[in-house]
């Protein structure tokens, strides 16, 4: 179980806003113990594309971890999301712009092209605004359109700051313990993507199996 979080101080978040070069070296010092990652070797191996599915609240370990492997993030395109999208570009990853609400029709379709082509994409279906850890549809629908599995995905650390914010958002502290784990990959239920976007309440349970098995 992680300790209970801190108030991130001011300054350590001033230093996360001025630059990247704050999180490499943050980063760099983080220690990862990973969970169930034959999961995502396996569809790997297969070239089958799927769905990171992580809560907000936990990015940045996860962006951090999966960072240069080739991967997809949805950013919403709200003024919150240009420190992420900026994050992640400098990680290595390709951006779509959009969410689950704001810009969706445009951010599904582009879902779907690249699961069909094979890619991974990393989507916080609680972002942008919340409400925390609940499953809004999106990555349901686009899941289900491009029959592509869902790979519930939690991040832990045993030291952590955690902002004021809707989502709790952790910054794991230096030299922390990270332990990442994968849910079972799952594909939605539903023949169509209005039955598909019904299917929110057992991704979350989906969701909070794997943070259970994080140790959250």
């Amino acid at each position: 179980m992680a300790d209970s979080v801190e108030p991130f101080p001011w300054r350590a978040r001033l230093l996360l806003l001025l630059g990247r070069g704050f999180l490499r070296i943050l980063g760099r010092t983080w220690r990862f113990k990973v969970v169930n990652g034959g999961f995502i070797r396996e569809l790997r191996a297969n070239k089958q594309g799927f769905i990171f599915s992580l809560w907000h609240g936990q990015l940045l370990p996860l962006l951090w971890f999966h960072r240069h492997e080739g991967a997809l993030v949805l950013i919403s395109e709200h003024r919150d999301g240009e420190l992420v999208a900026r994050a992640a570009e400098s990680l290595g990853y390709g951006l779509i712009r959009g969410s689950t609400t704001r810009g969706a029709d445009r951010a599904l379709i582009s879902i779907g092209r690249e699961l069909q082509a094979g890619r991974e994409v990393a989507i916080t279906p609680d972002g942008p605004r919340g409400p925390a850890h609940k499953f809004a549809p999106g990555a349901l629908i686009a899941a289900q359109r491009a029959d592509s599995f869902i790979v519930p995905t939690a991040a832990v650390a045993d030291r952590a700051w955690s902002l004021r914010s809707w989502d709790r958002f952790m910054i794991p502290k230096p030299f922390a313990r990270v332990t990442v784990a994968y849910g079972t990959p799952t594909k939605v239920l539903g023949a169509t993507p209005r039955a598909a976007a019904e299917e929110g309440e057992r991704f979350e349970n989906l969701m909070a199996d794997t943070v259970r098995t994080a140790g959250g």
